[in-house]
Order: structure tokens, then C-alpha cells, then sequence
């Protein structure tokens, strides 16, 4: 599903760092195109777990799909719920999922466009660090990703 607020946002960003590249699914929203990031609709699962693992920083939607593979990778996160009064989903999870995974480590909070620019100027000062920086972390994130996976479907 397309996430305007969110790609608008990211957009807008990476017109302000066109040294870096920034690429993207969006979704299909015949309405808006960006301008300054690498976009496309959709891709298979084996590219998007690619397009993941070869990224040095996830940018999402506060959905578990988009979390699981950013963990399965060990990539930093900065996660954007969609809102129900907005008229992105049907209610507000996503809201409750972020305010559960913002302190995790390595998962970035932005509840709006200005937090989300501002996650991205502090990784693209200092960078952020990754959820899991060990081999037991990762063993055990790991373990949690296939458990859900097999669990989700």
C-alpha cells in the first residue's frame, strides 16, 4: 500500500542529500511521483530482502513485515506509523507497535515527517546503531524472525 506522507517525506529529504542514494518501494499512487529517490511499486520478496540486506538504514511503515526483514538483517530502523485518522490504515496499530519497538535498540521512532528528518540528518551525522551487534543477538533474532514468520504465515 502506498504511504504518501511517508515517501513525500523522504523525498523531500533526499533532495537535500543528493549524494546519497536513496531507493524505495512506494506502493502505487498515480497521484505522486518522487523526485529525488529511486522508486518502484512493488518487488518480489527475494529483491526486497536483497534491496534490505545491501542497505545501510531502514526507512518504514511501523509494519511488522518491513521490521522482521530489517531485524533479519540487523540494519537500524526508522519507522513511521501510518495513522488511522489520516486515513492510512483502518486504526492506529501501527502507533501501538512503534511505541512497543522505540526502545529496542536499533529502531528509530519518528511519529511525523519532522521526526523522521530529523532520524535521518542524526544517522547521516553520526549514524544509529544496529538492533543487534553480537552473534547471541543475532542468533536470537534470528530465531524470533523465523518463529514469526512461521507463526504470520
Amino acid at each position: 500500500m502506498p504511504f504518501r506522507r511517508l515517501v513525500q517525506a523522504v523525498d523531500d529529504w533526499a533532495l537535500l542529500h543528493p549524494g546519497i542514494e536513496v531507493v524505495a518501494q512506494i506502493g502505487s499512487d498515480p497521484k505522486f511521483k518522487p523526485s529525488a529517490i529511486q522508486a518502484f511499486e512493488s518487488a518480489p520478496p527475494e529483491r526486497y530482502a536483497e534491496l534490505v540486506k545491501s542497505s545501510e538504514l531502514v526507512v518504514a511503515h511501523a509494519g511488522m513485515g518491513s521490521v522482521l526483514t530489517a531485524l533479519e538483517f540487523c540494519k537500524p530502523m526508522v519507522l513511521m506509523p501510518r495513522r488511522g485518522a489520516l486515513h492510512e490504515t483502518r486504526n492506529d496499530h501501527q502507533m501501538a507497535t512503534l511505541r512497543w519497538l522505540s526502545c529496542k535498540p536499533g529502531i528509530y521512532a519518528a511519529e511525523d515527517e519532522l521526526s523522521l528528518k530529523r532520524a535521518l540528518d542524526l544517522w547521516c551525522t553520526i549514524g544509529l546503531a544496529p538492533p543487534a551487534a553480537d552473534a547471541a543477538s543475532n542468533k536470537s533474532i534470528r530465531t524470533l524472525v523465523q518463529t514469526l514468520r512461521t507463526f504470520i504465515g
